[in-house]
């Protein structure tokens, strides 16, 4: 609801001038195209994975539910090596565990365990809401909110088919904002940027993408048209 308010005062691009946000139809909700992009997550510490981490993703254009209101699911997977520090917390509390399975005859500080290598990964399948208008220089700017499905996953030689694999392995609900730039090249491509926060109950990162997309018909109506 507060999305569509935001469309109602903002010039935003619409299916007819004439239209507001009381004239929602399905004229415009169908299958425009397909974007592939790229991205990164800048290089802090999110939840124990190391350093600048790249990213791959697809999105589809749905076209408009109403007025400046266009929906478009997307997938995302990133991959990366857990920190050090976080591995050796590991290493240390699996020590201490396996130490107090032992009882007396074991240390306090238990056996040294060695871990090795381990990745982590998410897979991030969502929808989103993006709230279009048009700018000035042939652009469009879009402003969204979306929900998501992370499947993470973690995986390594010394954690495979381990308690420590089954914590790391885990599908939990998200939410995320994003703020976006596009430009039409021609009828059938569209470059795009676009910035998201994605949230989950413990785990949080920025990421940054940028995209083509391959559009199967013209604009829509209050989209202007490519140079």
């Amino acid at each position: 609801m507060v999305l569509m308010a935001l469309v109602g005062g903002s010039g935003m691009a619409a299916p007819a001038a004439a239209q507001d946000l009381a004239d929602f139809d399905y004229e415009h909700l169908s299958l425009r195209g397909i974007g592939f992009e790229a991205g990164y997550l800048p290089g802090y510490r999110i939840h124990g994975v190391r350093g600048e981490i790249r990213s791959l993703g697809a999105r589809l254009d749905l076209g408009y539910l109403g007025p400046g209101l266009r929906i478009s699911p997307s997938v995302t997977y990133w991959s990366s090596e857990l920190e050090a520090e976080e591995v050796s917390r590991l290493e240390t509390r699996l020590g201490q565990l396996i130490a107090r399975e032992l009882g007396p005859s074991g240390s306090e500080a238990g056996p040294e365990v060695d871990l090795g290598r381990i990745t982590w990964s998410d897979l991030v399948v969502g929808v989103d809401a993006h709230v279009v208008w048009n700018i000035p220089f042939g652009w469009l700017g879009f402003l969204g909110l979306g929900a998501s499905v992370h499947v993470l996953d973690g995986q390594g030689e010394a954690v495979d088919d381990t308690f420590i694999e089954d914590l790391l392995d885990t599908v939990r609900p998200g939410v995320n904002v994003h703020l976006g730039l596009e430009y039409p090249l021609w009828t059938w491509s569209r470059l795009y940027w676009h910035g998201r926060y994605e949230v989950t109950d413990d785990l949080r990162y920025f990421n940054v993408r940028g995209g083509l997309q391959l559009m199967f018909g013209g604009t829509a109506p209050g989209e202007m048209e490519p140079r």
